[in-house]
């Protein structure tokens, strides 16, 4: 980040300063920054003055449960600068979040995810062509009212042929209330609207599968190529991940943006509330089932089932609420707690390594 930067441009503002007040460490020398990128636990943060990197301490490592708790992008954090005989500051504390997006933990981890954090808006992009997929917008609509962020549906290339008014039809039941912006990177369609919904210390994350233009829909906002791009293959639109990291960039004229790396299956963590938001048709139609705690499966006398067998809610959509509620309530909490311990020590592994690598090669 290069300019007139200061804590405000960055999102600080009153409710922060109450929050800092409240959780800045007591005894410590250490300032407000924000994490602007993370790296194999190697982090580059702003304090409203300079960019720096720093580390999380061994003190705050240990006291941190899981991998959800570290720093991530977005976050604020108390910064200890370095001393002069240091490489980097020192991260002392994590100060609690508004806001975040999280997913389960790519791989066998059974662990949550911080895809970005203190957000106030996401854009869940979808391309106009063969990404065009309404149950995985489902999905992603429903991690971000989890994470208490409102959420827009962005539907990109819309310079692509396609009959808009079918695609909103079959959005309608899945979007709700929620706004749907039609854009295209590629002609400049749509383009303030998205700014509309952004605005000075407020910050947006871009979230979508590979090859959906979020990269370039960022370039477009800022006005200058800050992320790379590649075409997607025009056989299936299957896009490459060229955006490898998270990074919080300024956009002209007031906000922030959160780029993420596209993602091939979002899966979910914990978006208990946020299926009640996400389905909410089904919500107001449970009122009148049988069985307070139906599940709106195999239960008699469904409200949900009757509404589904009338055409009232789509078979599909009822279908996806059933997979979806099933794969957030059978989360193994055991096995989780297990892994969770074991991936705390390969992380503090990963950062060593890191730390190392960054000291040998400063001394090359």
């Amino acid at each position: 980040m290069t300019g007139d930067v200061t804590l405000e441009t960055l999102g600080w503002d009153a409710r922060w300063i109450e929050v800092w007040k409240a959780h800045r460490p007591e005894g410590e020398d250490s300032l407000p920054a924000r994490v602007v990128l993370e790296s194999q636990h190697i982090y580059r943060v702003h304090t409203g003055e300079v960019e720096v990197l720093a580390r999380v301490t061994g003190r705050v490592r240990h006291k941190l449960e899981s991998r959800e708790a570290f720093p991530a992008v977005g976050d604020w954090i108390a910064l200890r600068p370095a001393a002069p005989a240091e490489e980097m500051g020192r991260i002392v504390e994590v100060l609690p979040r508004r806001g975040r997006f999280v997913r389960r933990a790519a791989g066998t981890t059974t662990e949550a995810q911080v895809v970005a954090a203190n957000v106030d808006v996401v854009f869940l992009v979808s391309g106009l062509d063969h990404d065009f997929n309404v149950r995985r917008i489902e999905r992603y609509l429903l991690a971000a009212l989890e994470g208490g962020a409102s959420p827009v549906v962005v539907l990109n290339k819309a310079d692509l042929p396609r009959d808009v008014d079918q695609v909103r039809a079959e959005l309608g039941p899945v979007a709700g209330q929620f706004p749907v912006e039609l854009v295209s990177a590629h002609s400049g369609q749509g383009l303030d609207a998205l700014r509309g919904h952004i605005g000075p210390g407020r910050t947006a994350a871009f979230l979508g599968s590979s090859g959906v233009g979020k990269s370039t829909l960022i370039n477009r906002l800022i006005g200058r190529d800050v992320q790379r791009t590649a075409e997607v293959r025009e056989s299936d639109s299957k896009g490459r991940h060229t955006t490898t990291h998270r990074e919080l960039v300024i956009l002209p004229g007031g906000g922030l943006l959160i780029d993420t790396p596209g993602m091939r299956e979002l899966q979910l963590w914990d978006v208990s509330t946020g299926l009640d938001d996400a389905f909410e048709d089904i919500t107001a139609l449970s009122i009148d089932c049988r069985f307070r705690d139906c599940t709106h499966d195999t239960e008699p006398e469904c409200a949900v089932k009757a509404a589904v067998a009338e055409g009232r809610v789509a078979a599909e959509r009822h279908a996806n609420y059933l997979r979806l509620r099933k794969e957030v309530t059978s989360k193994p909490v055991e096995e989780a707690d297990l892994k969770a311990a074991a991936e705390r020590r390969r992380e503090g592994r990963v950062a060593s390594k890191a730390l190392k690598k960054l000291y040998a090669d400063r001394n090359k």
